[in-house]
């Protein structure tokens, strides 16, 4: 269920347990903690899925969300699931794996102010795609990287000019805060 302009908007997601949609509570928790953050935000949505989280950011209103999918069918789902809550304006799909992805990105210049990433459980993935954005330098100085991971998948304390602002537990699920950290004179 998405909140903000589309409220009230359930959003389409393939069959089967191919994917693993956040949980609404998880996800209304993390738009609490950074809602100062999302109106006129870049917001970036890695591993996207259905789409719900960055969805959510335009609803809420970030100006524009980057939604990146290695999955086909999970594209047409995100690009069905925007033109459904009247949100196409504002959004890219790229059919891509994280990394690539990435780097593509990078080469344009962009820089997020939000970075969301949601990579499969138990695969550490969310480590290896920090290394990834650390190393193409597309975060924003005053910007914020969330990862959702399983509580069995560890993450650096620093990674570059990274560190955890925050770890925030549901059940096995933890929503983990990044921003950049601050050079003490």
């Amino acid at each position: 269920m998405i909140s903000g302009t589309a409220r009230g908007h359930r959003l389409k997601a393939p069959r089967g347990n191919s994917t693993r949609p956040t949980a609404d509570m998880v996800k209304e928790s993390l738009f609490n903690i950074i809602a100062g953050a999302v109106e006129g935000a870049l917001f970036l949505d890695l591993f996207a899925g259905t789409g719900s989280i960055g969805i959510e950011a335009l609803s809420r209103g970030a100006y524009k969300a980057v939604f990146v999918e290695k999955s086909g069918v999970c594209c047409g789902i995100i690009k069905e699931n925007l033109e459904f809550t009247k949100l196409s304006h504002g959004a890219l799909i790229i059919k891509d794996n994280a990394g690539k992805a990435i780097e593509s990105l990078a080469k344009e210049s962009l820089k997020f102010d939000i970075i969301f990433l949601d990579p499969p459980y138990k695969k550490n993935l969310a480590a290896e795609t920090l290394k990834i954005i650390v190393k193409n330098d597309i975060m924003k100085n005053t910007g914020v990287i969330i990862a959702e991971r399983h509580t069995g998948d560890l993450l650096p304390d620093r990674l570059g000019d990274l560190a955890i602002a925050r770890d925030q537990k549901y059940g096995d699920t933890v929503l983990t805060f990044y921003n950049k950290a601050q050079n003490k004179q």
